[in-house]
């Protein structure tokens, strides 16, 4: 009935001391499962989150996910967005996180050259309401989208047009989550990274489109009203499926020097390249 299964202890020292060839090997615990090359799940978004908690189940400290991360934690998530396509993102958690444009990292290059992937992956911001303010630095990139909905205010939109923005709308009246996949399958983003925040996570989670959690779990109680991982505001979608169970099931633990617990989530029923 009951399983043991081991952590990998990963040392500060081994992180420090081999360098690349550590980050290199925690690419390898994490790569995505591989594409089919024909058939119905040849166009299918593999769909993982990156997440932070605290023992206590806060996602944020002093107001931003930031504050709860350590060095491990920073590490992992250099390598997940080295082997992503696309890094999906609430507007309202990019401007609070102090996002900057993803960049080429030398490091995953061979890799990313022998997928067919592009040498950093798209920024993806999601905003139904277009909350994006036009001066914010990614917005521009030729490199990002702003995933939105057709009823946006015009003013916004033709606000972010101007600033050099490209608009892709996912459904009429809300950014609609198989929507959104299916924009991403369009454009060849195969390997998805959503990285918050919790409500649109929530979303993903309710349309039962989430494939991955990888979970970092930091070495502290928070306390307080700090949110869940995982949340909605009123919206039908999330408020329909609150009450329903979504089965993951445990896949790998990780843990470093200072604490923190790493852990990976497949969705029951999704086969891992292991």
């Amino acid at each position: 009935m009951f399983h043991l299964q081991k952590a990998t202890h990963v040392t500060s020292g081994d992180v420090d001391d081999s360098g690349d060839a550590a980050l290199l090997w925690l690419a390898e615990q994490y790569l995505y499962p591989p594409r089919p090359a024909a058939g119905p799940g040849a166009a299918a978004p593999f769909v993982r989150a990156n997440m932070v908690a605290s023992i206590d189940g806060s996602v944020a400290h002093e107001g931003k996910s930031g504050g709860l991360g350590g060095p491990g934690d920073r590490l992992l998530f250099r390598v997940l967005r080295g082997l992503a396509d696309v890094i999906l993102v609430g507007a309202g958690t990019a401007t609070a996180e102090g996002y900057g444009q993803p960049r080429p990292d030398g490091l995953f290059a061979d890799l990313r050259a022998s997928n067919g992937q592009a040498d950093a992956p798209t920024l993806a911001l999601v905003s139904r309401c277009l909350s994006v303010l036009p001066d914010f630095a990614p917005v521009s990139d030729p490199n990002t989208v702003v995933l939105t909905c057709a009823a946006a205010p015009a003013d916004r939109r033709a606000a972010l047009v101007d600033a050099g923005a490209t608009l892709v709308d996912c459904g009429e009246d809300t950014v609609d989550p198989s929507t959104l996949l299916e924009r991403c399958g369009e454009r060849g983003w195969a390997r998805v990274l959503c990285e918050g925040g919790p409500t649109l996570l929530g979303s993903l989670v309710a349309a039962d489109l989430l494939d991955e959690l990888c979970l970092t779990t930091s070495p502290n109680l928070v306390g307080g009203a700090a949110g869940r991982i995982v949340s909605g505001v009123g919206d039908p979608l999330t408020t329909v499926a609150a009450g329903m169970l979504h089965p993951m099931q445990p896949t790998s633990i990780i843990t470093d020097d200072d604490g923190f617990v790493f852990t990976r989530w497949l969705r029951r029923g999704r086969s891992s390249i292991h």
